[in-house]
């Protein structure tokens, strides 16, 4: 397979397309000269809509893990409550970031591959509403799980006014509709190498007012990440510290092509491509992880049957170009995951459910030659409203 380009079909980092690629690859300009400036000031104005804000981003190097503990030295102090709901591996990392500096963490933890239930988090607060923060994951990559962010923002809001709202949207941000605002969220954290096309090393966040203001009094350390270090530095078009410019070369040309696409086609063609990764999984015989009520627009998870031998079933999906990824944490060896965000397109889906479907039926499961790539195809179809004929065999 080396002639050919791997479908990487991972949740991040994600597939670049080939103008991002050529953007990376530029010569590196002053970061404190107009062009560097101009550049940043597109990013940081292309994102807002994506974000669903009109307060200030700032840009770190990092990645989105460096994103997340951003969010909380920024904005907390030692000593502080704060409420973690944890639906996964990542909002258990957020947990461990606020613990790590000092916060008094209560953690509520939801079953993996459930969402986190907004009257759950009623009854927590309506017991104790005294918390500095909510810490809450938007998109699971874990498990596949997308969370109500406004529902769960909305109780915050009315049993806990105090309370910032801290939202991990590191896989899910630019890929889905977000309204920071409007929700009441007070700080968003995403990453380059998801939705936004680009290389790991860029974490973009975005705070309210009142998280700004909290920024004013919080006493966590910090010098690198201090987001108003940042903010200052972003008004004279620049960065406080030398960034990634190869990648800020990157995300500027992302936006620029999903600007070109426009957003609501954007978000469009992420849920085709993630109904069509639903509707092929089951249609090879895999049961879906996630609750599907609540289901990953850029992440799939599929548990991994008791009678397949994952590791040579694997190993040939990779020699065939394909690249999943397999469970983390307590999921490890029990479900694998197929990423579709950032440039992902519906044929790059149909060819992951081709490679899947051969090497199903090599493997001599019961598999019937087409069904999982005409499933994908008809529910991207539906997905786009474009009524489908019933085919014989369709649903596998």
């Amino acid at each position: 397979m080396d002639r050919f380009e791997p479908n990487l079909r991972i949740p991040g980092p994600t597939s670049l397309p080939p103008s991002v690629r050529e953007a990376g690859a530029r010569q590196m300009i002053n970061h404190r000269g107009p062009e560097f400036a101009a550049m940043l000031e597109r990013i940081l104005t292309g994102m807002k809509p994506y974000f669903g804000t009109s307060s200030d981003i700032a840009m770190i190097t990092t990645a989105g893990t460096g994103g997340l503990e951003a969010a909380i030295v920024n904005t907390l102090s030692p000593g502080d409550r704060v409420l973690a709901v944890s639906i996964g591996a990542f909002g258990d990392r957020f947990a461990k970031i606020a613990r790590t500096y000092g916060a008094d963490v209560t953690t509520i933890e939801v079953e993996w591959g459930q969402a986190a239930e907004p009257a759950v988090l009623r009854e927590e607060l309506r017991r104790d509403p005294a918390y500095r923060a909510v810490l809450l994951t938007h998109n699971e990559t874990s498990t596949g799980v997308m969370n109500p962010i406004p529902e769960l923002a909305a109780v915050v809001r009315q049993l806990a006014p105090g309370a910032l709202i801290l939202v991990d949207s590191v896989s899910g941000l630019g890929a889905v509709p977000f309204q920071m605002d409007a929700w009441g969220v007070d700080v968003v954290v995403t990453g380059s190498q998801k939705a936004w096309m680009a290389a790991p090393g860029l974490a973009m966040i975005a705070a309210s007012p009142r998280a700004w203001a909290a920024m004013q009094t919080a006493t966590m350390p910090r010098v690198y990440l201090d987001l108003r270090a940042h903010r200052d530095s972003h008004a004279a078009g620049e960065t406080p510290w030398t960034p990634a410019i190869a990648v800020v070369y990157q995300v500027d040309e992302g936006i620029r092509l999903m600007s070109a696409e426009g957003a609501d086609s954007v978000f469009a063609r992420h849920e085709a491509c993630a109904a069509a990764a639903r509707a092929g999984l089951r249609a090879l015989g895999f049961e879906l992880f996630a609750d599907q009520r609540h289901a990953s627009r850029t992440v799939t998870a599929a548990a991994v049957p008791d009678d397949l031998d994952w590791k040579p079933f694997n190993a040939e999906i990779k020699r065939r170009g394909l690249i999943l990824a397999g469970g983390q944490g307590k999921l490890a060896g029990k479900v694998f995951r197929l990423g579709h965000l950032g440039s992902i397109t519906l044929e790059e889906i149909l060819g992951a459910m081709s490679v899947l479907e051969f090497v199903s039926i090599s493997a001599g499961r019961a598999v019937r030659p087409g069904s999982a790539v005409a499933a994908a195809q008809i529910a991207a179809l539906e997905s786009f409203g474009v009524a489908t004929p019933a085919v014989a065999g369709a649903g596998g």
